[in-house]
This record gives C-alpha cells, sequence and structure tokens, in this order.
C-alpha cells in the first residue's frame, strides 16, 4: 500500500529520459509498481543495510516476492562484495536464478545488472566542520569536562543493532581487567532515542539504564564517574566537536551495512594528534577502514583489549592509522558513490520488462 502510494505520487512527475534511484529496503517494492503503471526508465535501487545470508532470509515469509519485486530494476547496488554475494546465492539457490554471458543476475525471466557501491560521506565538509567555532567551543567544553582524563566517545541511535550493550559490557570488562587505566579515562556515549512507542526500543533503553547505573555504581568514586550516557540529540557540528575531544571512537555495532559514524570519526580527527578508531568486523566500514582496530563487538574481551591498545598507542602508530584512514576516507566520498552509481545506472542497456 504504501509503495502503491510512492508510485502514484512519482507518475506525474517522471520524465521519459528520467534515471529514477530508488533507496532501501522500505521501498524494495517501489519499482516493481512503477513497472505495472507503465514506466521504461532507467530505475536503479541501493540497499543501505546488509543483504542476510539466504538461509537466514528465506525464514521471511515473503522472502521470494521480495527478491522477485527487486528483478524490476535495471541496477542493484549493495555496499560490499558480501552483501552482493548473499543476494547472487539466494537468487541462484533459492530462485533457480544465474549469472549470464555478459554478467547479469538472471532470474523471474528478467535480468538485472548488479554492483557494489560503498557509500562515504563528505570528509573535507565534516573536517571543516570540526574546525568551525561551535565545535571548537563543544571540544573544549568536553575536555574541560573530562579533567584531564582520557575521552572514549560512542555515538549510535538507540537501536538494539548498534550493540550498545555489549560496548558497555566491552568497558565494564576494560575497567575490571586495567585498574591501572581506569582513573585515567572516561567514556561518553551519546544516543539519542528512537522509536519510543516501539517495545523492543523501550526494552533496550532500559536495560541500558541498569546497565550503566551498574557500571558506575561498581567503579565510581567521588570525583570521578567512568560512564556518562546521554539520550540527547546534537547538531552535525556539535558532534564534530564532541569526535575532535576524544581519544578513541568506539564504533562496535552488531551488524551495520556501512557505519558513517566511523567515517565521521576519522574526518574529524586532529592530523596533529590523532585518537584511535575501534571498530566492529561486522560493519560494512570494516572492508574499507582496515587500519581501525577491528574487533567482534560479542567479545568482552576483545573491546577491552582493543581500548587497552588504543589508550596507550604511541604517537606514530596512531598518526600512521589515522593517515590510511583519512585517505580511504577522503577518497571513497559521498560524491564518488554517487557519481559511480549514476554513471552505471546511465549505462545499463534497457532490459525487457517482465509482463
Amino acid at each position: 500500500m504504501v509503495n502503491e502510494r510512492f508510485a502514484d505520487a512519482l507518475a506525474p512527475l517522471v520524465e521519459p529520459d528520467d534515471l529514477i534511484w530508488i533507496h532501501d529496503y522500505h521501498l524494495i517494492p517501489l519499482g516493481r509498481e512503477l513497472r505495472r503503471r507503465g514506466f521504461t526508465n532507467r530505475i536503479g535501487f541501493f540497499l543501505h543495510v546488509p543483504w542476510p545470508a539466504a538461509q537466514v532470509f528465506v525464514n521471511l515469509p515473503e522472502h521470494r516476492d521480495l527478491v522477485q519485486a527487486l528483478f524490476a530494476y535495471d541496477l542493484l547496488g549493495f555496499q560490499i562484495q558480501d552483501y552482493l554475494q548473499a543476494f547472487e546465492d539466494y537468487v541462484v539457490s533459492q530462485a533457480a536464478g544465474r549469472r549470464t554471458e555478459e554478467g547479469l543476475l538472471s532470474a523471474f525471466d528478467r535480468s538485472v545488472e548488479t554492483g557494489v557501491f560503498p557509500i562515504g560521506i563528505d570528509a573535507p565538509e565534516f573536517a571543516r566542520l570540526a574546525r568551525t567555532q561551535t565545535a571548537r567551543s563543544s571540544r573544549e567544553r568536553l575536555i574541560g569536562a573530562t579533567a584531564g582524563r582520557r575521552l572514549i566517545v560512542g555515538v549510535d541511535r538507540l537501536d538494539y543493532s548498534k550493540g550498545m550493550e555489549e560496548r558497555f559490557l566491552g568497558f565494564e570488562r576494560f575497567l575490571a581487567d586495567h585498574a591501572e587505566l581506569r582513573s585515567q579515562v572516561l567514556m561518553l556515549q551519546v544516543a539519542p532515542v528512537s522509536r519510543e512507542q516501539v517495545l523492543a526500543y523501550q526494552e533496550i533503553r532500559s536495560r541500558l539504564d541498569a546497565l550503566s547505573g551498574r557500571i558506575n555504581g561498581e567503579y565510581s568514586d567521588v570525583d570521578w564517574t567512568p560512564l556518562r550516557y546521554v539520550n540527547k540529540s546534537y547538531r552535525r557540528d556539535e558532534l564534530a566537536g564532541i569526535y575532535a575531544a576524544s581519544c578513541v571512537g568506539l564504533v562496535t555495532p552488531l551488524r551495520d551495512g556501512m557505519n558513517l559514524v566511523a567515517k565521521e570519526y576519522i574526518a574529524a580527527q586532529d592530523p596533529e594528534d590523532p585518537g584511535v578508531l575501534i571498530l566492529s568486523r561486522f560493519t560494512g566500514a570494516a572492508r574499507e577502514l582496515d587500519a581501525a582496530l577491528l574487533v567482534n563487538p560479542n567479545s568482552r574481551e576483545e573491546v577491552a583489549d582493543a581500548l587497552r591498545r588504543a589508550l596507550t598507542m604511541d604517537h606514530a602508530e596512531r598518526t600512521a592509522r589515522w593517515l590510511a584512514l583519512y585517505d580511504v576516507v577522503s577518497r571513497n566520498d559521498v560524491q564518488a558513490w554517487r557519481d559511480s552509481f549514476v554513471a552505471r545506472l546511465m549505462a545499463t542497456s534497457r532490459l525487457p520488462i517482465a509482463a
């Protein structure tokens, strides 16, 4: 119903030679709805989230219909090769599909082009934001509030996929295992509330409240609280200042299509004294940002040890890692992502539309 309404609203706006680019899983059926209304335009689709393994995806009652809807498009884009491969595995194993000699993916009496297009950020713009007066004020305020301690920062919307419970547990393990570093650090977790009416999100918020209270109750002193947990939104320039104030960026979702917070963290760093990025290996970003400290977010021990490594890393290694990361973030930026997808879509043949 929702995608039908989108198609009806879009229909009078589309010219015959327009390219149409549709984004993310909510709108998977939209291309098919446009085809049903007679549109023969080149239509591309980009999936921002991971594509699950075939043996997982088949548990969805409507799995076949969703995949068949994707064959209404001319080009399907994925964040990393793993997600594209998982999609192809499903098509071959569950829909009798195949790769053609031309490299197209064929099933349901139609063929589509596929590609990998890792999304990026506007790195120079975010670096500029980190130098604005608002960002500097945010940075200075936060540095003042840490009383000389080294700041670990996490920034995520309040979502169970972001791995904040596991992150808190990893930080708790770090505090338990490294008493010599304990009083030298402070962790800030920024987690704006989302989907407040959904029970699962209410439950994750309650668990995080309890967990942060437990950690602070166990380790706080009269002049120090190890974990600050804030359910508040900040402007992008304020976030840039928060990133710049930190010594460690802790980005550990359980699963993420890409994760742009990791890229923003790198862009916001001071080249003369950069922080260290700790990144979940289960993000699309980990395929590009392999100079980060990569961890399994489910392992408290790995997270705790990565925190120790990051906090004791010498300046030369921090700088070398940051230079490698910034090179990737600045080259594979949002403009490159857009241009590569649009160019590929423009080059696609106008394939026959299935009846």
